[in-house]
């Protein structure tokens, strides 16, 4: 009987240890709760993945300088393809190839 009293009395002490346990958890989550609201969470939760993407392409650029400068390369000969191909054609050859064009200014005049 001795045997049982006690097993009964640590497991009452084992069992108020988790509840103690269990409602310090909760307070610490209600507080966390209270101090900021669920826009606020979502924000931060939106500025700490954009913080990890930025930092994950500083990294990826710095190991690969090779393929970031033929990407701003490409980029740059894209944005001036038309200046460069007017320098190997001349302005019929040019007409002929894009008549779209020529009829959208034909249309504006």
């Amino acid at each position: 009987m001795a045997d049982l009293k006690r097993q009964m009395q640590e497991d009452r002490a084992l069992r108020d240890a988790a509840r103690a346990l269990l409602d310090a958890d909760v307070a610490h989550l209600r507080n966390g709760l209270a101090s900021k609201s669920i826009g606020e969470r979502v924000l931060d939760n939106i500025g700490e993945g954009a913080k990890d993407v930025f930092e994950s392409a500083a990294d990826a650029a710095d190991n690969h300088k090779g393929a970031l400068a033929a990407l701003i390369g490409a980029i740059v000969l894209w944005f001036a393809r038309n200046p460069i191909m007017s320098l190997f054609f001349d302005d019929e050859e040019d007409d002929q190839a894009r008549p779209r064009e020529r009829e959208q200014d034909q249309a504006r005049s």
